[in-house]
């Protein structure tokens, strides 16, 4: 801890320094709860300012990468291991990663396009109606999120959250409307809060957090309403899950599953989301 006489020569053209300005203080522990309500109070500023109101939310894996990018690594792999005299594990363990890369890049070029597709839907509407695509503000899934607005020429949301990994905000969301959460329960509110509908793709814990979540705030008539989900890629979603097996154990109800929508087709979840956004939200057609 710094001493008095130690923090009045760091501010010697500013002493005795304001209590909100002190950001040693700011940063310590005690003053946590004071981080956790800018973190809901600025955004919603924000939000207040750019007409923001609601949201579509896609989220996904942040490793998943451009079709044309994954394809490049496999090559380059592939050349690699051509030039090899002895394959070694390493260049195998690269080849399998750079397959898995590929095959999953159909998903990031899925969510530019109907994100570009919801955009120019939700830019057709009277600007009170509008709704903007928001991601985690990542790379993977998130990039190809608010690519795809930034495609169709429509602002995007972007909630990013500090991490020792995967730490940036993509370069394609509205820079007004750039977030850096430091926690994740907010940075979540503000996920649940402005969504009308959620579009989940093959992804990691963080994408089985937010989804479970938002199921677990629906079942349990913690927000107003229902919010349609589209569960993209049947491959991955049917492996990982069985929500049947749920419902034999009664551990859930059938019409828990109502507003779950799984696809590979991205004109059918364009066409399932805008269809029950606009009978929950009674918005005009286009």
């Amino acid at each position: 801890m710094s001493t008095n006489s130690e923090n009045k020569s760091k501010n010697k053209e500013e002493w005795p320094i304001k209590a909100y300005k002190n950001l040693e203080f700011l940063r310590s522990d005690k003053a946590r709860f004071i981080r956790i309500l800018c973190e809901l109070f600025e955004p919603e500023e924000r939000f207040k300012v750019a007409d923001v109101e609601n949201t579509i939310v896609l989220f996904g894996s942040a490793r998943t990468k451009p079709h044309k990018v994954a394809e490049a690594q496999l090559k380059s792999v592939n050349e690699l291991i051509a030039q090899s005299s002895n394959s070694t594990k390493a260049l195998q363990k690269q080849l399998k990663e750079a397959e898995i890369d590929l095959k999953a890049s159909k998903y990031y070029e899925a969510a530019r396009e109907l994100s570009k597709k919801l955009t120019e839907w939700s830019l057709k509407l009277p600007e009170k109606d509008r709704l903007l695509i928001c991601s985690g503000g990542g790379p993977g899934i998130m990039e190809a999120a608010n690519r795809g607005a930034h495609e169709a020429n429509g602002k995007s949301v972007g909630l990013g959250i500090s991490l020792p990994f995967e730490q940036r905000v993509n370069d394609y969301i509205s820079k007004e409307l750039q977030f850096e959460f430091k926690y994740f329960f907010i940075r979540k509110y503000w996920f649940v809060m402005l969504a009308k509908s959620l579009v989940a793709f093959p992804g990691g814990f963080g994408t089985l957090d937010e989804l479970f979540e938002t199921l677990t705030l629906m079942q349990t008539k913690k927000v107003n309403g229902k919010t349609p989900i589209v569960l993209f890629g049947k491959e991955f979603w049917n492996e990982l899950i069985n929500f049947e097996t749920l419902i034999e154990w009664g551990m859930i109800s059938e019409e828990d599953l109502n507003y779950i929508h799984l696809t590979d087709s991205v004109e059918d979840a364009f066409n399932f989301v805008v269809s029950e956004v606009q009978k929950l939200e009674q918005l005009p057609s286009t």
